[in-house]
């Protein structure tokens, strides 16, 4: 069992004496029926609980258990903040799509009849306006009693919110802020731009970065957490603000790849292993476990959604209850080339038996090969199948940091060289057994395809394609892209999800995205 598990227990129950959930995001104020600063002040202890909550908040639907949620959901495993990602994220990009069609699914996996009623945008949008009060709201506590660490904790709280609020600003581009100032207004906040959000979030983590510490416990946050997640805002500032910040994205990744101690992994598959809380590459995980931290939004989503009876045997990847869900497409497995013949490892994480090449319907199981990059078997020790996974999300990674530093290069910064760009570069390929490239073969649209290959089914995709200009309109296409199967345009005001209507009804300051 990893260690931070049973301290997860102590926040779920530490949590649900506490607090109920958010009907909306303007109920900024939950409902207390122990205040926090008589609770920390009998016992100091409690603010572990309640930091690992709000880190389990991150890959758990609720407090008490697989079935329940946090926020509002006929499916309360649809709620969890990492399975909104991997929909939002893959599911709407090139590389995934998604067969059952669930009211709304089908919108996401197809790019197409987007609207503000759309129950996967709410979820996102729900979960962030859970994250942010609630953190806010221990900050505020935090600040009136003494605990041990306090400034540790405190950092590590406000890194949560500012990923939260990263989350505004990359999905819907514009929000509320909630912050110490203004938690517990009655009054509905004035509508934050894009600019605003992105302005508050820097600060905040510029702030936290020198009180944080370099090192912590697996599965919190330390300084290379928040100075990845600074180089995630600094390298897409162009497309949030307008104005380039490469230069601001490679100084905060050289500080990960310089200061953090972290190694690629030897090998890639162990990345997405049952046993991989012994990475020595993964920066940021978000913590699973199939006794302790159950879930059918965390990586149980990924593996299982992943499998098959059909066409698989799901013991092979530790699994024993497969969904019939996901299948890669052409878009990733054809960047690899011939998958039989290529020495990619990477490449070898298909399942190609009984699945056709070609995605001709997308709710056919056998159109598309599934990924079977995450399982949720052990690497390096045997391991046993359970219905959920046991397997962590690496949410930051030391590859997705040298594929940073290699844009960053490219595309004009200062503080890294062309040279260092290419051996990062090769050390991925190397790890993988793909063949080393040149530096004339070192182009963005070189880069956009390795992280494909590297990063695929982690969060990633949509951010990138809108990054390099290759999301919305048509000028790259990929299979059911404007629902239609070999692809269509598709218009930019896509580049952002619309306000949920339930946001817009419950706080007459926010504006709908423009298109919707």
């Amino acid at each position: 069992m990893k260690k931070i598990s049973t301290k997860i227990i102590l926040g779920l129950c530490t949590m649900a004496l506490l607090f109920s959930s958010c009907s909306s995001e303007l109920d900024t104020k939950p409902k207390v029926e122990l205040s926090l600063e008589n609770l920390l002040a009998n016992d100091p202890n409690a603010v572990q609980g309640l930091l690992s909550k709000m880190y389990g908040t991150l890959a758990l639907s609720g407090s008490k258990g697989p079935g329940s949620s946090d926020i509002s959901g006929a499916d309360p495993g649809e709620t969890a903040y990492l399975r909104s990602i991997i929909n939002l994220q893959e599911f709407t990009a090139d590389g995934m799509k998604n067969r059952w069609g669930d009211d709304g699914l089908d919108q996401l996996t197809t790019t197409s009849r987007w609207d503000p009623n759309n129950k996967f945008f709410r979820y996102l949008y729900d979960r962030v306006y859970y994250i942010v009060p609630q953190t806010t709201n221990i900050i505020i506590a935090l600040g009136k009693v003494d605990v041990e660490n306090k400034e540790q904790i405190i950092s590590e709280l406000r890194f949560i919110r500012a990923l939260a609020y990263y989350t505004m600003i990359d999905a819907f581009g514009k929000g509320v802020l909630v912050t110490n100032e203004n938690y517990g207004t009655s009054t509905p906040l004035p509508e934050a731009s894009r600019q605003e959000l992105f302005d508050y979030v820097e600060s905040e983590l510029l702030d936290i970065e020198g009180k944080i510490g370099l090192t912590n416990e697996y599965g919190r946050a330390n300084k290379s957490v928040v100075r990845m997640l600074l180089a995630k805002l600094y390298i897409n500032a162009e497309v949030y603000t307008g104005t380039q910040r490469y230069s601001d994205a490679l100084t905060n990744i050289n500080k990960v790849i310089g200061e953090g101690g972290y190694t690629l992994a030897t090998s890639f598959v162990s990345q997405f292993s049952g046993d991989n809380y012994t990475s020595t590459e993964i920066i940021f995980p978000l913590i699973a476990d199939a006794v302790t931290s159950q879930s059918y939004g965390n990586t149980t989503y990924i593996v299982n959604g992943s499998c098959s009876t059909e066409t698989m045997n799901i013991n092979d990847f530790g699994t024993s209850d497969a969904w019939t869900g996901h299948r890669a497409t052409k878009a990733w497995y054809g960047l690899f080339g011939d998958l039989e013949t290529s020495t990619d490892d990477r490449a070898k994480l298909f399942w190609t038996e009984g699945h056709n090449y070609e995605m001709e319907n997308y709710k056919t199981w056998t159109d598309g090969y599934p990924s079977v990059k995450f399982r949720n078997t052990n690497f390096s020790s045997p391991s046993i199948s359970t219905p959920f996974s046991s397997t962590d999300f690496p949410m930051y990674r030391l590859a997705d940091a040298y594929l940073m530093y290699a844009e960053c290069v490219l595309r004009g910064a200062t503080g890294g060289t062309s040279q260092q760009a290419l051996d990062y570069v090769n050390a991925i390929r190397n790890r993988s057994h793909a063949a080393t490239i040149t530096s004339g073969e070192l182009t963005l649209d070189f880069l956009l395809d390795e992280r494909a290959r590297e990063l695929n089914f982690e969060g990633h995709r949509r951010t990138d394609l809108i990054r390099f200009g290759k999301f919305t309109g048509g000028s790259y296409l990929w299979p059911w892209k404007g629902n239609a199967v070999n692809g269509a345009a598709i218009p930019d005001t896509y580049k952002v999800f619309p306000i949920p209507s339930t946001a817009l009804q419950s706080n007459p300051n926010l504006s709908q995205n423009s298109g919707y």
